[in-house]
C-alpha cells in the first residue's frame, strides 16, 4: 500500500521546510549567543574606559581586546551554527555538535585568569 505524499517521510538529503517551532527554537538559540557576544563587547569597552590600569595599561587593552575576540568569535560561530542546524533540519540529518561552548568557557576563564594575576600583582589597596 503507497501512502499519500503527505504521509511520506522526506528522504534524507532533500530540501524541505522544518517545521516552523524548531525553525524559531534555533533562532531562540541564534539570539542568545548574540546576546552573548554584546554582552562580552560591552564588558570590553567598560573595561577600557572604566576600570584603573593597575599601574599596567597593556592589561586593560590586553582584557579589553580579549572579550571583544571572545564577542566576535561568538557572533561567527552561533551564526556557522544557526546555519548547519537549519540546513540539518531542512534536509532531516542529525544536529551538528558545535565547540562554541567550550571555546566561549576557555575564553572567560582565560580572561578570569588575567583578572586575578593583575588584581594580585598590581591592586590598588582599599585606602589609595
Amino acid at each position: 500500500m503507497k501512502r499519500r505524499a503527505s504521509e511520506q517521510q522526506p528522504d534524507a538529503g532533500v530540501d524541505h521546510e522544518p517545521d516552523y517551532r524548531f525553525t524559531l527554537a534555533n533562532e531562540r538559540t541564534f539570539l542568545a549567543w548574540i546576546r552573548t557576544a554584546l554582552a562580552l563587547l560591552a564588558g570590553a569597552v567598560a573595561v577600557m574606559q572604566l576600570v584603573p590600569d593597575f599601574g599596567l595599561p597593556e592589561g586593560r587593552k590586553l582584557l579589553s581586546g580579549l572579550l571583544a575576540v571572545l564577542s566576535v568569535a561568538t557572533v561567527a560561530g552561533s551564526a556557522l551554527r544557526w546555519r548547519s542546524a537549519q540546513w540539518a533540519m531542512r534536509c532531516d540529518a542529525p544536529l551538528p555538535s558545535t565547540r562554541l561552548p567550550w571555546l566561549l568557557a576557555a575564553g572567560v576563564i582565560l580572561v578570569g585568569l588575567i583578572v586575578i594575576v593583575l588584581a594580585l600583582l598590581f591592586g590598588v589597596s582599599a585606602g589609595d
